[in-house]
């Protein structure tokens, strides 16, 4: 098998995190690593450090057997095609055909927590493509069901610190989040490591925290009040159609917090630190960090 690494959606924030971590963290040789994307004209500065720099389309099927030739070990970002339930599931489905076609060894792939019979809306796209990883004839592949990133709560914040009123329908539930960059680490430690056969892994943070508790640590942090409004599912629902959301969109986001309400996200698992070897770091840790991107 090629030692040759390859990271689609290479362009994207998570991508080039983990590309970051196998230069940095791993010492991977630069020559040694694959970068796929849409966009190769965006990856000029990884292109210059000796990263190879290819074009790969999920969309353009034809475009993926020589992206992928040569290649050992893929890591597989899931895309980020949430306006349309179901075309993530067609995308995935033809990189991971091709990717066997291709000879590729190991497949990684990014998935959620417990897909299957979830309430959320783009949980079934998640589900079908581990279907067609177990369906498939690739030697071996590995599941990362990564919980969701600190990072999603920047596109909410300013108007939950602007307002004071942090609006859900979670009725109080946890979520085990993680930092986006914790796991770019753990998948680049599976794309780069010597895991093999077909299993899954789910990679949490290391505390569930309900939105009160991470209200208290975000206002402390900002010297500003936050109080949390639990609303019926519908009236969240249009109050992000009041504010311009399209309803479809709205209603994905909002299933976000009915698999909240669910309990789905609450577990909180120790293989994010038996990948690495490092535990995650705590949201208190990541806000501290972060603050100035919200302050």
């Amino acid at each position: 098998m090629s030692d040759t690494l390859l990271v689609t959606g290479a362009a994207g924030q998570l991508g080039r995190a983990v590309i970051r971590h196998l230069l940095t963290t791993l010492k991977v040789p630069a020559g040694s690593i694959i970068a796929a994307t849409r966009k190769p004209e965006q990856l000029k500065d990884l292109a210059a450090q000796g990263v190879q720099v290819r074009a790969a389309d999920f969309d353009d099927p034809q475009s993926l057997p020589a992206a992928f030739a040569g290649v050992g070990r893929m890591l597989l970002i899931s895309t980020d095609r949430l306006d349309r339930p179901g075309y993530r599931a067609e995308q995935h489905g033809r990189a991971i055909a091709a990717a066997e076609q291709a000879g590729v060894g190991h497949v990684v792939y990014t998935s959620m927590p417990k897909p299957d019979n979830s309430p959320l809306l783009i949980a079934p796209d998640h589900a079908r493509t581990e279907a067609a990883l177990r369906d498939s004839k690739l030697a071996g592949w590995t599941v990362l069901r990564n919980h969701w990133y600190f990072e999603n709560l920047l596109m909410s914040l300013p108007q939950i610190l602007g307002s004071g009123r942090w609006f859900t329908a979670d009725e109080g539930g946890a979520s085990a989040d993680i930092a986006r960059d914790d796991l770019a680490r753990a998948a680049a430690v599976v794309l780069a490591g010597n895991f093999s056969g077909k299993r899954a892994f789910t990679l949490s943070g290391g505390q569930a925290l309900t939105k009160a508790e991470i209200a208290r640590i975000l206002s402390e942090a900002n010297g500003k009040p936050i109080e949390v409004v639990q609303v019926p599912l519908p009236g969240l629902i249009q109050g992000m159609v009041g504010a311009g959301l399209p309803q479809p969109l709205a209603e994905i986001f909002a299933s976000f917090d009915t698999n909240t309400a669910q309990g789905r996200v609450a577990e909180v698992t120790g293989d994010y630190q038996a990948i690495t070897g490092v535990a995650p770091q705590s949201f208190a840790d990541w806000v501290d960090k972060t603050k100035g991107a919200f302050a």
